[in-house]
């Protein structure tokens, strides 16, 4: 079992991390929960895709992003994929870095994904990485929200997981997590999932901002985040961190973004992000309203002219 520092945890027993938003966020009952997931899978209509290296999917409440998600998930092919790079924001924990966690198995209501050791020794032996204690390990819901679709995209395929705890980044740590990880993504075996609501809208969120002349709000709140989807499927993480730093947008995940960016600028060229489906947890008309909006997206091949 992995170690970081070579002694702590005993190698003859598993560490797990436990499904500690399973019953509240999402059902734990297995065969409630794969009900649903199969349901919301086979609503897209989506075909599987081996194009599909990297998804962006947002990690609310399943009766609210649920659904998105799955548009996400669903192009995944489980043959082609062994390993899956876990990547969520820190709503919790604050730190400048990125973290690993300290468990070796994360549990899901439908089963347990192993955390793939060997990338998590290399990934430690970099120098780049902290450890991430149990306790905000599963105090965090980032991740968590794409493990039981994961678990289920993959059934009957064998797959390991290395969850990356992504901390309030810097543009430059950004690119050097990017830089550092875009090796990986030139192994067409491995698959990036990327956790992220998109505009967090309302007094509760402490944002309000919207142009005033395009109403209702919900178009405002839509136009703003199609902004920031744009420059992600163009591919360019300064004018994605320029966007963010002018719109002020809450949008949670935009440092597992802004790593992705530059995996895909780093790593072999091919292809780009293309978002797939677009929601809002509620349409905002007045001041006294808040919403969460929620995008889905996967890698596809360039084109000529992309």
């Amino acid at each position: 079992m992995w170690s970081p520092r070579g002694k702590g945890f005993p190698r003859d027993r598993v560490i797990y991390r436990d499904a500690t938003h399973a019953g509240s966020w999402y059902t734990d009952n297995p065969r409630l929960l794969s009900q649903e997931l199969e349901a919301w899978l086979a609503a897209t209509a989506v075909l599987k895709s081996d194009s599909a290296q990297a998804a962006i999917a947002p990690h609310a409440g399943y009766r609210y992003s649920g659904r998105c998600a799955a548009y996400a998930f669903a192009h995944i092919n489980p043959k082609n994929i062994s390993r899956v790079f876990l990547l969520g924001p820190s709503h919790h924990y604050f730190t400048r870095r990125c973290a690993l966690s300290r468990a070796s198995a994360y549990r899901t209501p439908l089963g347990d994904i192993p955390i793939d050791e060997e990338v998590y020794r290399e990934l430690w032996a970099t120098g780049q990485f902290e450890e991430m204690s149990r306790d905000v390990d599963e105090a965090e819901h980032s991740m968590e929200m794409h493990l039981p679709y994961l678990y289920k995209v993959f059934e009957g395929h064998h797959f390991t997981l290395v969850p990356i705890l992504v901390g309030a980044l810097s543009p430059e740590a950004e690119e050097r997590y990017g830089t550092l990880l875009s090796k990986y993504m030139d192994d067409p075996s491995n698959f990036f999932s990327i956790s992220s609501d998109f505009c967090h809208w309302g007094t509760r969120f402490n944002y309000t901002r919207h142009e005033k002349k395009r109403e209702p709000i919900y178009k405002a709140i839509e136009a703003l985040d199609h902004r920031g989807m744009d420059l992600i499927e163009i591919g360019d993480p300064e004018a994605f961190t320029e966007y963010l730093q002018e719109s002020e947008n809450t949008i949670c995940g935009r440092h597992p973004i802004g790593i992705l960016l530059h995996i895909l600028k780093k790593c072999r060229p091919g292809l780009r992000m293309k978002f797939v489906q677009y929601e809002q947890s509620s349409h905002c008309k007045t001041l006294r309203d808040s919403s969460v909006s929620y995008a889905a997206a996967v890698t596809i091949p360039k084109t000529n002219g992309a």
